[in-house]
């Protein structure tokens, strides 16, 4: 009888594991949306440098006790043309946005914001991505609500989009409330 090698074995097992994984993630919720370890958590340090002649802002106005915003953006990025409008309803609504430029230039990101209008509180430049990194931020645009402690409480990323600021942005924005 022949010898049965591990390695005729080895795409069993392999797509046994994809298989695992994939069962796992449609278990989720929202199988579409990415994890945060950093939900319930204090956000990460603000490291930005300032964007323009705009104010800029930093970790005490996360912990200011209200609920706010803080988007990564970048002019480059299409899907941060969709949400854009979305952004600015949400700041008529009063609610306050902080936004970090994400990996762009300067004179492309202030070129953007004239364009379209500036729905940002204060906003700052992220430019080697190091701030995006500890936050986790896995693409833009990406939106974090905060509560007034400076906790996490949601991640989105994606653009968002009416539906979204509906059933997913405003509901924990009240939650966090």
């Amino acid at each position: 009888m022949a010898k049965l090698s591990p390695l005729m074995l080895a795409p069993l097992v392999i797509f046994a594991g994809f298989a695992g994984l994939a069962l796992i993630g449609l278990q989720r919720e929202n199988p579409n949306e990415l994890p945060s370890a950093l939900k319930g958590k204090q956000a990460p340090a603000v490291e930005v440098t300032a964007l323009g002649a705009g104010p800029i802002f930093g970790d005490s106005d996360l912990r200011d006790g209200t609920v706010k915003l803080v988007n990564y953006w970048a002019s480059w990025c299409a899907p941060c043309r969709v949400e854009h409008p979305n952004l600015e309803i949400l700041a008529e609504q009063g609610i306050t946005i902080y936004g970090v430029n994400y990996k762009d230039k300067p004179a492309n990101a202030l070129g953007f914001l004239e364009e379209l209008g500036n729905p940002f509180a204060a906003m700052g430049a992220d430019e080697k991505g190091r701030m995006a990194l500890n936050w986790g931020v896995y693409g833009v645009p990406e939106t974090y609500v905060i509560d007034g402690e400076g906790n996490i409480v949601l991640r989105f990323a994606g653009p968002i989009t009416s539906r979204v600021m509906q059933s997913t942005i405003l509901p924990a924005i009240e939650a966090a409330r």
